[in-house]
């Protein structure tokens, strides 16, 4: 994900970086810079430029053009909806697995040595098995191994974030037969490990679902098609000046279906995607960091006074 401050006006207009539409369209506009100079230039030569039939071909722009601004307002914003879902939904990850290792963290004491490092490392694991899952990338070089639950463990062609969190509860429900959890723990603890594989669904929804087939490929060709009729309904007015009129609108009307098509999917390592790292990690840090400090009560002096409160121990 791109990191910026809005307010620098200089930076957007004039640099451009690997997220820029700019970049990814630069050998199109060429090809319709290119495809426009010799509409207009034959045009020209064979002197149809006042043709009246021609100069009437601009009728049919005017038209469309309420249509195709219809069409991508409603394209980015179903594909906005789809990154700003997708990022409430990891949000909601992080919260959730917070709190799952704060009520562990209290619920298990010092002597449960093992379980609590089980859940230390387990928890961070659900993430960066989700955030590669959505990637099609392979977990070993951030999986966490421990003692009780090994790379190995894992079937790597199957679901991995199903198998992590079926080990999240399953341990979780063998501490309650020990009589380590008891049955009210088990209420309590339910919404955040429920959370995991609701989240984990929902990611899947959307990475799964793109738009529709055919309405992608209809915006695609109106596009196109408008594009390249452009020449043919402003020679008669514009001459050559309508080339870098072409390449302007082709350059507005597909970036807006670029950058529609980019964070559609915003589970990837496109620049405008969300920053899975950057929330595993933070993840990481906060569920390892909240097994790392125990809050105890402080207990009153001896000598009656009134000091008491709460204290970290590492």
């Amino acid at each position: 994900m791109v990191n910026y401050n809005p307010k620098e006006w200089g930076r957007f207009l004039f640099t451009f970086n690997r997220a820029d539409t700019v970049r990814k369209l630069l050998p199109v506009l060429i090809g319709v810079g290119f495809y426009a100079f010799i509409i207009v230039h034959a045009i020209e030569l064979l002197g149809l430029a006042e043709n009246p039939h021609l100069k009437n071909f601009s009728f049919m722009h005017t038209l469309l053009s309420f249509v195709i601004s219809m069409l991508l307002v409603f394209r980015t914003n179903t594909a906005y909806d789809r990154w700003w879902e997708g990022r409430k939904l990891w949000g909601s990850l992080v919260n959730n697995t917070r709190n799952m290792a704060l009520k562990l963290d209290q619920l298990l004491e010092p002597s449960q040595a093992e379980s609590r490092q089980f859940f230390r490392n387990m928890i961070p694991n659900f993430a960066f098995a989700l955030k590669n899952h959505l990637r099609q990338e392979p977990i070993e070089k951030e999986f966490t191994e421990i003692p009780s639950f090994s790379l190995q463990t894992l079937h790597l062609n199957e679901h991995i974030p199903q198998q992590i969190a079926l080990a999240i509860f399953g341990k979780i429900n063998e501490l309650q037969r020990r009589n380590i959890l008891l049955p009210e723990h088990l209420v309590i603890l339910n919404p955040e490990v429920q959370s995991l594989m609701d989240i984990c669904g929902a990611c899947e929804r959307i990475k799964n679902t793109p738009i529709p087939f055919s309405y992608s490929s209809f915006i695609k060709k109106f596009i196109s098609i408008y594009c390249l009729t452009l020449p043919l309904g402003y020679v008669s007015n514009l001459h050559y000046l309508v080339i870098p009129l072409v390449v302007f609108v082709f350059y507005v009307l597909a970036s807006l279906e670029v950058i529609a098509e980019e964070i559609e999917n915003p589970f990837g390592t496109d620049a405008n995607d969300l920053p899975l790292d950057t929330i595993c990690k933070g993840i990481h840090k906060t569920v390892t960091q909240s097994f790392d400090h125990k809050l105890t009560l402080e207990q009153p002096e001896q000598n009656g006074s009134p000091k008491a409160g709460f204290r970290y121990d590492r």
